[in-house]
């Protein structure tokens, strides 16, 4: 992240047991601030195992914000434009068909555009080897075409960004910032479980 729009702050580092194998001081807890250009500060908070291979990284603004969306027209100029992902956004190309909703073990992510797309091409290559129906099949490889074309500059799609608590960004002079509706508030998922 050494980019002009990063500046990077304290950092912190303790051994801890691993909340998955159990392993005895096996894991690394590391927290580390950063300073975005146009966003504010950001403290990312990685656990990996050396044991057992387990990683999770979340993303958090110290600074309270509004529930908002964010969206860019992805072209060849806007892959290299960072992208400030929490673990309670929605993140969706709604023209290609693809979407990922926070769940359980959704982490946060500072990123690039292109970085992006790099994880949907992952996790449509991940869902094709799990279902293998025709129908599946068939759906899967146009959306990774369509990933493809967009890597390459050949096609230009929405990049759209919802969060509830307002912790992701867009940062691109082209993109859009609005705040949700309280309707689609009421329609996107958290990533959290609510007990009333």
């Amino acid at each position: 992240m050494n980019t002009d729009d990063v500046t990077t702050g304290k950092s912190a580092e303790m051994k801890m047991d691993c909340p998955v194998c159990g392993g005895k001081g096996t894991a690394t807890y590391t927290t580390q601030t950063h300073e975005l250009a146009y966003f504010g500060e950001v403290v990312e908070s990685t656990i990996q195992c050396e044991k057992c291979g387990f990683r999770h990284n979340d993303i958090l603004a110290t600074e309270q914000k509004d529930p908002a969306k964010h969206s860019l027209i992805i072209t060849k100029k806007s892959l290299d434009s960072r992208v400030v992902r929490s673990q309670s956004a929605t993140v969706s190309l709604p023209e290609v068909g693809i979407k990922v909703e926070p769940g359980p073990k959704s982490e946060g992510y500072i990123s690039n555009v292109e970085g992006v797309i790099v994880r949907f091409i992952e996790a449509t290559e991940r869902a094709l080897n799990m279902f293998t129906d025709e129908t599946s099949q068939k759906n899967g490889k146009i959306v990774l075409e369509n990933l493809h074309k967009i890597l390459d500059g050949e096609l230009e799609t929405l990049l759209l960004i919802e969060d509830p608590f307002g912790q992701s960004k867009i940062m691109d002079v082209r993109a859009k910032t609005e705040p949700l509706t309280d309707e689609e508030l009421k329609n996107l998922k958290t990533g959290f479980t609510v007990i009333d």
